[in-house]
């Protein structure tokens, strides 16, 4: 079977039978009006609905404004009653620091759930109004960024330790 040189005719630019198709098919430089025409729309997975895409599409997060997913935070946290610190991490906190108490004795220390618990609420309550504390006095040095400084302030004004020891 012999084989023919023949050339291959380029093929033909076709005319936008409407506005809609003509954006899709060129570009700036009007070079794309010759590729064939890709259908976008995916075909019809079983249990998918016809209006459906087959594959979920990821949206765009909406932009927020500086500040606004602060004060939404806020809110949120405010209504909540919820412990804002992991149970977990925090009981291994208590039993090594109960551990290092006891270092030189040798017994172990066995902690209740209910114990650790309770002093998880004391220790938010406790970090909750110094935080506030130190809020009131980054106020009143009228700044809104909260600093170490305000925070050493507010407990030695608070009474949150003895500063003389």
């Amino acid at each position: 079977m012999a084989r023919t040189n023949q050339k291959r005719s380029s093929p033909q630019k076709r005319p936008a039978t409407s506005s809609s198709s003509s954006s899709l098919n060129t570009s700036a430089s009007g070079s794309a009006a010759h590729r064939p025409r890709v259908s976008r729309v995916e075909p019809a997975k079983k249990g998918i609905g016809k209006g459906r895409a087959a594959y979920p599409v990821a949206h765009a997060t909406k932009r927020r404004r500086p500040g606004q997913v602060a004060l939404m935070e806020i809110r949120k946290y405010q209504k909540s009653t919820d412990l804002l610190i992991r149970k977990l991490p925090f009981a291994r906190v208590v039993r090594e620091v109960g551990m290092s108490i006891l270092r030189d004795s040798l017994g172990t220390l066995n902690w209740q759930s209910m114990a650790i618990s309770c002093l998880q609420e004391a220790c938010e309550a406790y970090l909750v109004r110094l935080f506030e504390d130190a809020n009131l006095c980054c106020i009143h040095a009228k700044r809104v960024t909260l600093q170490p400084k305000d925070i050493w302030l507010a407990m030695r004004i608070g009474g949150y330790y003895d500063s003389r020891s």
